[in-house]
């Protein structure tokens, strides 16, 4: 074994000994790096590792993540997934696929107010899995296009993966959250092409016809998507206008959040302490996990082993797309076993330097990124998506693999497009006038 590839060896063995003795992911990366620093650097690790923490935990710009986790937690425990559903039923029921489709638009609605891909899913899923049962729409589409369509959660802005790899690659919050609104429409558009053509193709999708209304009708019905947009422009329009930072405006949406409860009266003590409790644990996870990946990053630095593998793969001459098909592949492999998150923080230390050397926009990179996470959420054994499908429909989970098999080809196909056309990741933050940086 060459010298070079001793600490990487040690880095791996250590790290999947600790994950498959059941340490919490952000402990296993700080073991990892004590273990590397110890055998491989010569600097005390102790005072390494108190900076360090301390310093990625302590970052402005992360404070922005627990305030928009707490925002969706709070969303959840609304009517919010009622009042959708009885806005969007009249002006899906028209459209090939019918009211399918209000899968895929609630959750792009949810995404743009929750950041998260479980929030999205467990708040959408709840009201249209009965409706949609009740109509005899398709089991596996139903479920399937759910799946999918859930996992814009981490593309839409506000995108708590987004939040994750912009501080830990120090780039702009907003610039990143602009970057994902058109690759997560067209990916929506992609869901929704999906169901036109099942619905279109298959002799089995015959759900019961939804009775005809008046535009009247529909117009009063849609007085339910007042509130969930008003909050949408008040979070998303507030940083697109340079009028707010991501940390201010996931305030404002926090206390839209709640002003949206009170007006549902769906705020009680008990409601408000569940959604402070929730985002806290899920807040705290994040964070350990970030200060773990920190930890690592720095110890890595320390052995050069970064560079090394940038030097290896620069080494071997891959053209652009080789380069991005191979962590596709790669990222699609170790989501298998980490969630998105940790899969991001726990590379990203190695994976920067290869970007950056081949000349890849480290903005763009990150829509590449978090659409490849997205795979994650819908691929065994552990796609949180499909455990969450799995509790709600009491289906096994070859079954929901197999609904949710389509999206994750949607998804490949999406890849692509991002990058044969890149300007749909980067113009928007290149055109839109950034007053303030997030």
């Amino acid at each position: 074994m060459s010298a070079e590839m001793i600490p990487i060896a040690v880095f791996l063995l250590t790290l999947f000994t600790l994950l498959g003795a059941g340490v919490w992911v952000g402990l296993a990366l700080m073991g990892v790096a004590w273990v590397g620093m110890e055998l491989f650097t010569s600097r005390p690790v102790g005072d390494a590792m108190m900076t360090i923490i301390w310093r990625s935990s302590s970052s402005w710009t992360l404070t922005a993540l627990p305030l928009f986790i707490w925002m969706g937690e709070i969303l959840f425990r609304t009517r919010l997934s009622e009042d959708m559903f009885r806005g969007l039923a009249p002006w899906m029921a028209r459209l090939p696929g019918g009211l399918l489709h209000t899968n895929v638009v609630g959750c792009t609605v949810f995404a743009a107010v929750s950041g998260s891909s479980a929030a999205t899913l467990t708040t959408v899923g709840k009201m249209s899995i009965p409706e949609l049962r009740r109509r005899n729409y398709p089991e596996r589409e139903v479920i399937g296009t759910l799946a999918g369509a859930a996992t814009l959660g981490l593309m839409i802005p506000p995108s708590l993966i987004l939040i994750v790899y912009g501080v830990t690659i120090n780039e702009s919050i907003t610039r990143l959250f602009m970057a994902g609104v058109l690759p997560g429409l067209v990916l929506a558009a992609m869901f929704m092409g999906y169901i036109v053509l099942v619905s279109t193709l298959s002799r089995t999708y015959r759900p019961d016809p939804e009775p005809a209304m008046t535009l009247a009708d529909k117009l009063r019905n849609s007085r339910f998507l007042i509130p969930v947009m008003l909050l949408i422009t008040l979070v998303i329009g507030s940083m697109y206008l340079g009028l707010a930072t991501a940390t201010e405006a996931a305030a404002f949406g926090v206390l839209g959040a709640l002003g949206l409860a009170l007006v549902q009266r769906s705020l009680t003590w008990a409601t408000f302490r569940d959604s402070l409790m929730g985002a806290t644990r899920t807040s705290a996870m994040i964070a350990l996990i970030l200060a773990g990946a920190a930890f690592l990053s720095l110890a890595m630095g320390f052995t050069g082993l970064p560079r090394a593998l940038a030097e290896w793969i620069g080494a071997m001459e891959l053209s652009r797309l080789q380069l991005l098909l191979a962590l596709m592949v790669f990222y699609i492999v170790i989501g298998c076993f980490l969630d998105g998150i940790s899969s991001v923080v726990l590379t990203i230390a190695v994976v920067e330097p290869m970007v950056r050397q081949a000349g890849i926009d480290l903005i763009w990179f990150g829509i590449f990124v978090v659409v490849v996470v997205e795979m994650a959420q819908i691929t065994p054994p552990v796609g949180f998506n499909l455990f969450v499908l799995q509790g709600m429909t009491g289906h096994g989970m070859g079954y929901i693999t197999r609904a949710a098999l389509p999206m994750f080809g949607i998804m490949v196909l999406m890849v692509l497009l991002l990058i044969a056309f890149p300007a749909l990741a980067t113009w928007l933050p290149e055109n839109m006038r950034q007053v303030r940086p997030g």
